[in-house]
């Protein structure tokens, strides 16, 4: 059961299918669809007035490609959570979307309930790590390590601790399971992972487990056995 209401925004094109997922979105507890927009432009005038936690967006917009739609609501709402919700499982644009800052990837040929758990990982800022996003993230790494921008890459050197967080997240570990693991406090747990970031020199979760992966810090194979994630953005 979710804990508090999530206020949802839909941006798609195809009327039918964005009111048949309104229909069904309000009825599950907690959650309120609050904007509908056809297109991007649409969407962010809608936004100016109406506080979103979670948007379900399309990849294929009229207006704009992918990166230039997910740059445009990044700009002007960086604290809402994208996920895409599209036809397409091409993994090197899922892999390149990453980057754009997604909290996660859901193929319209999912069922519904992966849907609903999607939403419920992201509203809690956390990466929804399903299939589609772990082989993307493998991917990623099979595409970047013998790149030269890779290897001139400094290797920062990491202590116990800090390579057992990464493990745990990519085990799908709030930052509360994480900190009664350690026996340590939530907080210390959220300034350890901030202070990932900044030693790795990324920006999100997904920057740090690009980077585990790359040097092996985490047991990873390209296609995960479960199918939810709760790891924080």
């Amino acid at each position: 059961m979710l804990s508090r209401p999530i206020n949802l925004a839909i941006v798609d094109d195809h009327a039918l299918f964005r009111k048949t997922l309104k229909n069904f979105l309000s009825e599950q507890h907690n959650m309120n669809v609050v904007v509908q927009a056809s297109d991007i432009f649409d969407l962010l005038n809608k936004l100016k007035s109406v506080p979103v936690d979670v948007l379900l967006m399309d990849l294929f917009m009229p207006e704009l490609n992918e990166n230039e739609a997910l740059k445009l609501v990044r700009s002007e709402h960086p604290d809402i959570r994208i996920l895409i919700l599209s036809m397409s499982t091409d993994m090197d644009l899922i892999s390149d979307l990453l980057d754009t800052g997604i909290h996660g990837y859901v193929s319209k040929g999912d069922e519904p309930e992966d849907l609903l758990q999607a939403i419920k990982a992201v509203s809690e800022n956390r990466l929804y790590r399903n299939r589609l996003i772990t082989e993307a993230l493998y991917r990623s790494r099979e595409h970047n390590i013998n790149t030269k921008a890779d290897n001139e890459r400094l290797t920062v050197n990491l202590n116990e601790r800090e390579k057992k967080i990464l493990q745990l997240i990519w085990e799908e570990k709030s930052n509360k399971e994480i900190a009664e693991e350690l026996f340590l406090g939530i907080r210390s747990i959220e300034k350890i992972r901030q202070d990932l970031k900044e030693k790795i020199a990324v920006k999100s979760t997904v920057g740090l487990l690009k980077y585990a992966i790359s040097r092996k810090i985490i047991r990873v194979g390209p296609f995960a056995s479960r199918t939810t994630s709760q790891a924080h953005q």
